[in-house]
């Protein structure tokens, strides 16, 4: 059995000197005799160490971390303010108007189609035609998204602070 010194373990680790007493005081590797360590077992077991993880968190990836953090942030923010994005607050309250504008001219059908559809005398293709144009007139608004949304940012603009 070949005995080596920190430095050459060092290179071997492509560490410094000093990590390698750092990682002998940790019990990462196993000196043998004072300053020398067997080359394989040290290997072996500051493989298993890096695997494994030191469990410290590194100053320098929290930072990273952090920074990247703040940029999408500082990115959703610039979105916001495009327009090429909206806040869930903004799309649950525009589909919610969508759904009660819709749901109010579907009940609102039958009032408003009654009398004519009375006056056509079972001509079926008449009936189907007003049916039909007023039910596309209804759900013409779900093609239309952006206008609610666009509606909804101007009510809450109009209102006084």
């Amino acid at each position: 059995m070949k005995l080596y010194t920190g430095k050459a373990l060092a290179d071997w680790l492509a560490v410094t000197e000093r990590r390698v007493r750092q990682l002998r005081d940790e019990g990462v590797i196993l000196e043998r005799e004072p300053g020398l360590y067997e080359l394989k077992p040290s290997v072996v077991r500051y493989i298993a160490y890096l695997r494994k993880g030191s469990g410290n968190t590194n100053l320098t990836d929290e930072r990273a971390l952090l920074t990247r953090a703040k940029r999408e942030a500082a990115d959703m923010e610039n979105q916001l303010r495009r327009g090429a994005l909206h806040s869930s607050e903004d799309i649950e309250r525009g589909l919610q108007t969508m759904c009660l504008n819709i749901r109010t001219k579907f009940l609102t059908m039958p009032t408003k189609l009654s009398q004519r559809l009375a006056q056509m005398s079972g001509n079926q293709a008449e009936i189907f035609d007003e049916l039909k144009k007023a039910v596309d007139e209804a759900l013409e608004e779900l093609s239309d998204y952006k206008t609610v949304l666009a509606l909804e940012k101007n009510d809450d603009e109009e209102e006084p602070v």
